[in-house]
């Protein structure tokens, strides 16, 4: 099986448990405010460590090796970060979205409807950790790729509740809810083949690849998840959560990677 169709299966898994998380809506479950900001701790913890042990490391251990050089492989993962933050940074200033606490954002939404600026905000949210799953892929390293597939899709189905749950509250059926909130993970394949397409092609793009993803996933964390987590006032249990998922996900990164 070629490297590219393997990081396209792992990443359209991955977005699927977005889906897996929705799936207690179906059947009248819903969580309190405080297990919620508790989950989106532990998926922004899954983030942190990914981005570092799974992405940023391993690309300043690629761009070393490819330069010979540790001051140019510092500056490759900087601009590499850099750049990845400011595409996302980019997006939402660009497109028109909404969330779900923090209200509208970016440009004018004209005729769109309400639910398609959830679409569109859980979409620039999810991408990138598609994007990240590919990248993973991309040079080859199987383990590190399937490390990454595990790690967002932990992360995913936490995420997939609390949009079925939302959606809920703003009266949507749970039918509804839940395909909603299966349809935002299924973008995460797109950015893989991209990601996964890319590095495959350009093998230099590798640590450039790894690093971008790493700086547009830390720009949701400190942007989106982390100052929802703490609105309701449940800042020690999302904190619980996320050194949890950052335990985990370093666990995995240590043993599968």
């Amino acid at each position: 099986m070629s490297i590219v169709l393997i990081g396209l299966l792992a990443s359209l898994g991955a977005g699927l448990m977005t889906g897996v998380g929705a799936l207690p809506v179906l059947f009248g479950r819903t969580i309190t405010r405080k297990w919620s900001d508790m989950l989106l701790g532990f998926a922004a913890g899954v983030m942190i460590s990914a981005s570092f042990f799974s992405l940023i490391l391993p690309g300043l251990d690629i761009a070393k090796a490819e330069t010979g050089s540790v001051w140019a492989a510092a500056a490759i993962a900087a601009g590499g970060i850099v750049l990845g933050a400011l595409a996302v940074y980019a997006m939402n200033e660009a497109l028109p979205h909404e969330h779900f606490i923090a209200g509208p954002e970016g440009a004018d939404p004209g005729a769109l409807s309400r639910i398609w600026l959830f679409v569109i905000a859980i979409t620039i949210h999810n991408f990138p950790e598609g994007m990240a799953v590919g990248v993973g892929f991309g040079g080859g390293d199987v383990a590190n790729g399937m490390s990454l597939a595990t790690g967002i899709g932990l992360q995913n189905a936490p995420e997939g509740l609390a949009v079925a749950v939302a959606l809920r509250g703003l009266g949507y059926a749970k039918g509804r809810s839940f395909l909603i909130a299966l349809m935002t993970g299924l973008v995460e394949p797109v950015g893989g083949l991209i990601g996964v397409v890319a590095v495959t092609m350009a093998e230099a793009l590798l640590p450039w690849g790894l690093t971008f993803a790493a700086g547009a996933m830390l720009y949701i964390i400190s942007h989106e998840i982390i100052p929802e987590t703490h609105r309701g006032g449940h800042q020690h249990r999302a904190t619980t959560g996320l050194i949890v998922g950052l335990v985990l996900m370093m666990f995995l990164d240590v043993t599968l990677g």
